[in-house]
């Protein structure tokens, strides 16, 4: 009962820190797409970062042993085909399943409308399951689990490349978000999706 309290609670705040950022906007989100709004990519590649990092900190800390923690299986052909169609979607709609429910909670018709569509495919997706599920494990990558296992690299050199590209996508994002003017903020997209809307 706590882990589902709290799981609510985190996704809650989590929502809400998606909607101050502008991510309940289908406008921000699209602009993605069209490369005129990084901030999507900056705000996930800090994530990436900051989990890798910690979590190789915390390892050296003694505080957690990263033999314990659970690795999926990589099916970098079922990755590539999921993202492909996950991508369609996003760049249609406006939303993934995230923030479809972030825009519905903040009153937006288009995300409530998503949803409904995310709940119908769900459907057909698990009706339709036993005779596409080759595909859910297509491309297994089996020669490593991990980054550092597959090149043979250690941790920190990882992390240091992911560093160093993330640095790079935030100063590249920047400044093509100023050759366009700049990257928009929640209340100028929510704006902008209501102009167009009307």
């Amino acid at each position: 009962m706590n882990s589902i309290i709290s799981g609510l609670l985190l996704g809650a705040a989590f929502g809400f820190v998606l909607e101050r950022a502008g991510f309940g906007s289908p406008c921000k989100l699209t602009a993605q797409f069209r490369l005129t709004d990084w901030s999507v990519f900056k705000v996930m590649f800090t994530a990436i970062v900051f989990a890798s990092v910690g979590i190789m900190f915390l390892e050296k800390m003694g505080y957690i042993d990263a033999a314990d923690l659970f690795v999926p299986p990589a099916f970098l052909g079922a990755a590539a085909l999921g993202g492909a169609l996950v991508g369609a979607g996003f760049a249609i709609g406006g939303y993934c399943p995230g923030t479809s429910v972030v825009g519905f909670v903040s009153g937006r018709i288009d995300a409530g409308l998503f949803l409904i569509g995310l709940i119908i495919g769900t459907w057909i997706f698990a009706d339709i399951f036993s005779s596409i599920e080759f595909l859910t494990s297509a491309g297994e990558y089996v020669k490593a689990s991990t980054l550092p296992e597959a090149l043979q690299v250690s941790a920190g050199v990882i992390n240091l490349f992911m560093i160093a590209a993330a640095l790079a996508i935030f100063v590249l994002g920047t400044w093509m978000e100023k050759q366009v003017g700049g990257s928009i903020s929640a209340v100028e997209a929510m704006n902008a999706c209501t102009v167009k809307q009307s």
